[in-house]
């Protein structure tokens, strides 16, 4: 029996029109479908490279690898303040531009141009090449034809994105959709004490966003870890959440978790006591100036209210907690059967030692449970690997699952319609 209000349809995934059937999941084993997704999704998508606060004055900058799209870009604010980001390469030779000791390492910094370690041709931060090593020995060579390969590139509340498609028309505030514009205005620039971890995990990329896009395991996989009594309540009813929404590509799940602070705190751990914090943030909450949260944020405006998780394809998301934060997580593919896992964590400026190490616990229970997560992934995606099963049946506590693949499916499936009618021109021999 439901705890809380279902729609009109009888399930969140008849209400979004989603198929009720098993999902297939082939297409987290198969390595031609992720050559696929490479040029349908990463390459054609607006992907969240970073935040302005990495770009605090003209001239920073910073590099992201793009595995999944093939290619490599540099972030850089201008002279004239703007941010633009470029294909990480130099137009000479095609040398790797911007780098250090590693070249498939990133790497961040500030400068006033941008210098090729091969041959010496520079760049400002506009892009522009402005000098040529032994220019005359070119031939009648246009410095301004070669100037950096530029990326679309735009800021939505204060998150930057990237768009590889030089076809593409969307904006990124219109690429977000409804769930986007829904959480506009909710103080993501108050929150610049940031912390960051990043795990290379042996699954396919779309298996962990599967993991945190729904609870239905928490009773089962945290319960060790849990708050005793929260862990028997769900253990004993299970779990559901207050709300879901869907709209285009994107999802979100709104999930109660009023513990900060507890309702008793002799229920939870000592150290958890002594600094008043623990995995779902500070129980005594910064002021961040809202006298009332963006519609998309809590939409039930439920008492109980803990935390948002906003999905937005295809590899990008953001939970803003109840108690003042938020963090995000991003899902990097590198092969059909491996991905880098980045969770970054955002919160107020402490303005004391204990404000810090109330932020600091936060951090390292986040790691903790986020291990848990992810260290089922490696044996889930062998399993699918032996091919002794391909199709899972999903619960409706799962439909942000089944949104996500069939997202996915849905794009690589237009991309070979394309690919398919697109006419080859031949180009006559001279």
């Amino acid at each position: 029996m439901a705890h809380f209000q279902k729609p009109a349809e009888g399930s969140w995934t008849e209400h979004f029109g989603l198929d009720t059937e098993p999902v297939n999941y082939e297409d987290s084993t198969s390595p031609a479908h992720y050559e696929l997704e490479r040029d349908a999704i990463f390459g054609r998508t607006w992907l969240n490279v970073g935040r302005v606060e990495q770009l605090p004055r003209k001239g920073s900058y910073f590099t992201r690898e793009l595995d999944a799209a093939r290619t490599s870009v540099v972030v850089v604010r201008g002279t004239d303040d703007e941010v633009r980001a470029f294909h990480n390469m130099c137009r000479h030779r095609g040398n790797k531009l911007v780098w250090n000791d590693f070249p498939r390492e990133e790497t961040a910094g500030i400068c006033r141009q941008f210098t090729c370690k091969y041959h010496g041709w520079r760049y400002d931060l506009e892009g522009q090449l402005t000098f040529v090593q032994q220019e005359g020995e070119f031939f009648d060579l246009d410095k301004s034809e070669f100037g950096l390969a530029s990326v679309q590139c735009e800021v939505w509340e204060g998150f930057i994105f990237v768009n590889l498609d030089p076809s593409n028309t969307t904006p990124v505030r219109d690429y977000l959709g409804e769930i986007g514009k829904s959480i506009e205005g909710y103080p993501f620039h108050l929150m610049t004490q940031v912390h960051r971890y990043r795990a290379e995990v042996g699954s396919n990329w779309k298996l962990f966003i599967d993991a945190f896009a729904e609870f239905y395991h928490a009773p089962v996989l945290h319960a060790k870890q849990a708050v005793d009594e929260e862990s028997r309540k769900l253990q004993g009813f299970g779990y559901e959440a207050l709300a879901y929404d869907v709209d285009g590509p994107h999802s979100m799940v709104s999930s109660w978790g009023g513990m900060s602070p507890p309702k008793d705190e002799s229920m939870v751990k000592p150290i958890e006591r002594v600094l008043r914090s623990g995995l779902f943030g500070v129980w005594d909450a910064p002021d961040i100036g809202l006298d009332e949260l963006p519609p998309g944020v809590n939409p039930a405006r439920h008492k109980s209210w803990g935390t948002d998780s906003f999905v937005f394809f295809p590899n990008f998301m953001v939970l803003i907690w109840k108690p003042n934060w938020y963090l995000t997580y991003h899902y990097w593919p590198t092969s059909y059967n491996t991905h880098i896992f980045e969770g970054t964590l955002y919160f107020v400026p402490p303005k004391t030692a204990y404000e810090r190490l109330q932020q600091e616990l936060a951090v390292v229970t986040f790691k903790e449970y986020a291990l848990q997560d992810g260290n089922t992934l490696e044996a889930t995606q062998s399993m699918l690997e032996s091919g002794a099963v391909n199709r899972f049946p999903l619960n409706d506590q799962e439909v942000l699952l089944r949104q996500l693949h069939t997202t996915a499916g849905r794009y690589v499936r237009e991309y070979e319609e394309q690919q398919s009618t697109t006419p080859v021109r031949i180009s006559a021999a001279s």
